[in-house]
C-alpha cells in the first residue's frame, strides 16, 4: 500500500468530536459524514482539502467517544490516511474495522507542515518527504491481518469476502 498526498496537520488530543462532531452523529450516510469531518478542528477543512491528501495528528488522535464515525467521516471524505504519533485504541481498531489506513510515526509531526507532500509506503515501512532527497521516516508496521481489513474494505467487507469463497 502507498499513499501520496499533501499534509493536513493537526496536534495532541484530537478527540472523535473534532473529527465528526456528535450534533451530526444522526448521519449515516458516510458522505453525510464527509461533508462535516474536522469541522470542529477545521470548520473549512473539507472545502480546502483534496481526495487522496494525508492528516498528520499528534498524540493520542481519535481520544474520546468510541464511535465508528469518526473513522467513516475521514475515509468517505477522500482522505488517504492518517499517520500520527500515537491513536487512541478504540480510534486505532475503529479504523481498520471501517477500512481507514493509518499509520504510526512518532517523528513525523515536527517534521512537516501543513501543505507539504509525503508519501507512505506500508510495504516498505516508511514515509518519504516530498522534495527532501534524504527525508525518509520509519512507520509502525501494520500486522498482516490488519492488512488484509484495509485492502478489503473494513471488517463486514473482510468477513463478507471470506463467506463467498
Amino acid at each position: 500500500m502507498k499513499f501520496r498526498g499533501k499534509v493536513w496537520k493537526f496536534g495532541d488530543n484530537i478527540d472523535t468530536d473534532a473529527i465528526i462532531p456528535a450534533r451530526y452523529l444522526n448521519i449515516w450516510d458516510p458522505q453525510g459524514l464527509a461533508a462535516h469531518c474536522m469541522e470542529d478542528a477545521d470548520p473549512d477543512f473539507v472545502k480546502k482539502m483534496k481526495p487522496g491528501d494525508i492528516i498528520v495528528g499528534g498524540e493520542n488522535f481519535g481520544c474520546g467517544s468510541s464511535r465508528e464515525h469518526a473513522p467513516i467521516a475521514i475515509k468517505a471524505a477522500g482522505i488517504a490516511c492518517v499517520v500520527a504519533k500515537s491513536f487512541a485504541r478504540i480510534f486505532y481498531r475503529n479504523s481498520f474495522n471501517m477500512g481507514l489506513p493509518i499509520f504510526e510515526s512518532p517523528d513525523l509531526w515536527g517534521k512537516v507542515k501543513e501543505g507539504d507532500e509525503i508519501e507512505v509506503d506500508a510495504d516498505a515501512g516508511q514515509i518519504r518527504l516530498i522534495g527532501s532527497a534524504a527525508a525518509r521516516l520509519s512507520i509502525q508496521p501494520v500486522p498482516p491481518f490488519m492488512q488484509e481489513l484495509i485492502a478489503d474494505g473494513g471488517l463486514m467487507n473482510h468477513i463478507t469476502k471470506g463467506r463467498k469463497k
